[in-house]
């Protein structure tokens, strides 16, 4: 834990494709397309990297065809594949390759088309014996499970919920590359309302189905600063998994963040309540509480109070999933890098109308499976070093 490479290693190049749909793109096209525009995005080009971290939807081994496709012989690839937590694991990785001097240029990226190609959620994962005889609809319905428990066990209202899509929804009319941007303000009376899909969850509490690419290129602190856009640094990172599906959590109101966000900040240097700016995995709405309150920003059961009157919405004390989320901003199968680009944006100061203010600190979560493995990672200007 102590020979992390705190702040050695950074982001230098981050961009998105295909947000929203992308007609006629398959998953690895999205991939590519990313990749071109985050290499582009650094100064750097294709024959820099050295170091592939991909993991798609589609294919098992998505590392052999990103390598193929972008025409490249990395020394390292990593096909890590633990649903949306999996690119937090690659940058850290990255970052202790790095240090080591391993590789010199890290890509770390993700395609899925699953909205207009792939005809809904796309799923690597086999039903559980012991839940199947109940006919699930999972995931969904094993984060309905977490969410019915909270109510139980703290009093969680629909309201609360129904406060995190409004809040998400809010940011999103700010990005013109959000998928729900320019469709009009949700209210907590158009959430309560809405169908009842998984109870206690409801439509508005489900995440987007989107297409979407994303990718990242990281590199030493050393050469970070000679490139061309504001260097994002990687302060601290952690992971946990705790178990695969939800019938085997000793606690449903407690998710392996607790022990990755405390590690992370740990690493870091930093605490919750230093942080500015807050992107965490909202596939459904009792994530963001969840993780508010694993991560340590608020006290375990007041997630909901927390998330309260706009809190985490424009304006509020606490900016939580500025870009819109997988609620309100794009969802393509696995958000997780999303959620680290969008930090990225904040922090070059390049986030538009939905900029945070003397942005220098934030904190990127991930979660896979159904609450399964949890990652957090702690970015930060230079002046955070």
């Amino acid at each position: 834990m102590e020979k992390f490479p705190r702040g050695k290693s950074a982001i230098v190049g981050a961009a998105t494709f295909g947000m929203g749909e992308a007609h006629g793109y398959k998953a690895m096209d999205l991939v590519a397309r990313s990749a071109h525009l985050a290499l582009a995005d650094a100064n750097l080009k294709l024959s820099d990297v050295d170091g592939l971290f991909v993991c798609t939807g589609d294919d098992a081994l998505s590392g052999l065809a990103a390598a193929e496709y972008l025409g490249i012989r990395p020394r390292f690839t990593d096909n890590n594949r633990t649903g949306g937590s999996a690119f937090f694991s690659h940058a850290i990785n990255a970052a202790i390759m790095l240090e080591m001097g391993y590789i010199d240029t890290a890509l770390i990226c993700y395609g899925s088309n699953q909205r207009t190609g792939a005809g809904g959620l796309v799923s690597m994962r086999q039903a559980s014996p012991y839940e199947k005889p109940y006919r699930p609809l999972n995931p969904l319905s094993s984060y309905a499970l977490a969410a019915a428990r909270h109510m139980y066990e703290f009093g969680t209202t629909e309201t609360h919920l129904a406060e995190v899509a409004v809040a998400a929804r809010a940011w999103a009319n700010l990005n013109p590359d959000a998928f729900m941007f320019g469709k009009g303000e949700l209210t907590i009376e158009d959430c309560i309302s809405s169908r009842m899909v998984s109870d206690p969850l409801r439509k508005t509490d489900c995440c987007l189905i989107t297409d979407g690419g994303a990718a990242i290129v990281m590199t030493r602190t050393d050469r970070a600063k000679d490139l061309v856009k504001k260097p994002v640094y990687l302060l601290g990172g952690a992971a946990a998994v705790w178990h695969s599906n939800v019938d085997q959590m000793e606690n449903l109101t407690v998710t392996p963040a607790a022990e990755s966000g405390q590690r992370a900040f740990a690493l870091s240097g930093y605490k919750p309540a230093d942080m500015d700016v807050v992107n965490v995995y909202d596939a459904f709405s009792i994530n963001t509480i969840l993780f508010l309150e694993d991560l340590g920003f608020c006290p375990k059961g007041e997630g909901g109070n927390f998330v309260a009157g706009g809190a985490i919405a424009p304006g509020g004390s606490l900016p939580v999933n500025t870009n819109g989320g997988g609620l309100s901003c794009c969802h393509p199968g696995m958000y997780g890098l999303f959620t680290i680009i969008e930090n990225c944006m904040q922090l070059r100061g390049e986030a538009g109308l939905r900029q945070v203010a003397n942005a220098n600190l934030a904190v990127s979560h991930g979660n896979g499976g159904t609450l399964s493995s949890e990652a957090t990672l702690v970015l930060g200007t230079e002046s955070t070093l």
